[in-house]
């Protein structure tokens, strides 16, 4: 782990991301030592910065802390890991107000989690009691508040359930605890509308700027459960897991099954040849 630069895992108590979660956090795959979507994660990262004022460092520097830190830690039998940029605002004393004008950051690499191969044709998932509270000031960006996808995600132990349903306190279905969602109706996709709350994921972004070379038509509005419930396709992503096929919906009233279809695969597709090889 790289924290400032140097090669530690301690940072100061009194780091403002530690203290009040004011900061940022990118998440990439790192595949044969080269990361990911590296220009997309830059973009959200900056974005974020300007949002909540922080100083973001240069790229050249973030690129270079994440590569040395992969080549340290590069293992022949482990082509794909995980790095994790934080950004945060800096080491400040007791108080909201920031009064500080040089950002922290913290390069940390991980083990390429164990997902099973068969989550590629499809998974399980569950409604979420755990709710999004509602502020746009926040919506889209990749801030350090992460305790209502911590509480969500720890509503069930199944592991056979990947991945769980969260809805706002309007009751309007958002996203995944940890992706978006993607409702294929007609052979057109719909997907949650992020004004509110929610994280605007990467790859969302590339489906909805179509950037993949889909051609699909895309609609950006509020959901229910209803929509998802009516969907022909239903699939959640981000960059680490990619496209994942929904085929159950876990419900005590009553378990909504769905089919693997030609728009998931074929994003799918589109995606995967997308990557650096």
């Amino acid at each position: 782990m790289l924290v400032d630069g140097r090669e530690t895992t301690q940072i100061d108590a009194l780091d403002r991301g530690l203290c009040y979660g004011d900061g940022l956090f990118e998440t990439l795959a790192i595949v044969d030592g080269r990361p990911q979507l590296w220009q997309q994660h830059i973009e959200r990262l900056r974005s974020g910065c300007r949002r909540l004022d922080i100083t973001m460092p240069a790229e050249e520097l973030l690129l270079q802390e994440v590569t040395s830190l992969c080549r340290q830690r590069q293992q022949n039998d482990q082509p794909r890991r995980v790095a994790k940029i934080i950004l945060t605002r800096g080491t400040g004393g007791r108080g909201y107000r920031a009064g500080v004008a040089t950002s922290s950051r913290i390069i940390a690499l991980f083990d390429w989690p164990d997902y099973p191969p068969t989550r590629n044709d499809g998974i399980s998932v569950r409604w979420c009691r755990t709710t999004l509270g509602m502020n746009p000031a926040l919506a889209g960006i990749k801030h350090l508040n992460r305790l209502e996808q911590v509480m969500a995600r720890n509503e069930w132990q199944d592991e056979s359930i990947a991945e769980g349903l969260m809805l706002d306190t309007r009751g309007r279905v958002i996203e995944g605890t940890m992706s978006n969602l993607f409702i294929v109706r007609d052979q057109c996709l719909l997907t949650p509308r992020l004004d509110q709350c929610g994280v605007a994921g990467i790859v969302r972004r590339l489906i909805c700027e179509d950037r993949l070379g889909h051609g699909l038509a895309i609609t950006e509005q509020d959901v229910d459960k209803p929509d998802v419930l009516a969907a022909d396709e239903l699939f959640v992503c981000n960059s680490l897991i990619g496209l994942w096929p929904v085929i159950t919906i876990e419900d005590q009233q009553a378990p909504k099954s769905y089919t693997v279809g030609p728009v998931t695969r074929r994003l799918q597709t589109l995606f995967n040849a997308s990557l650096q090889k």
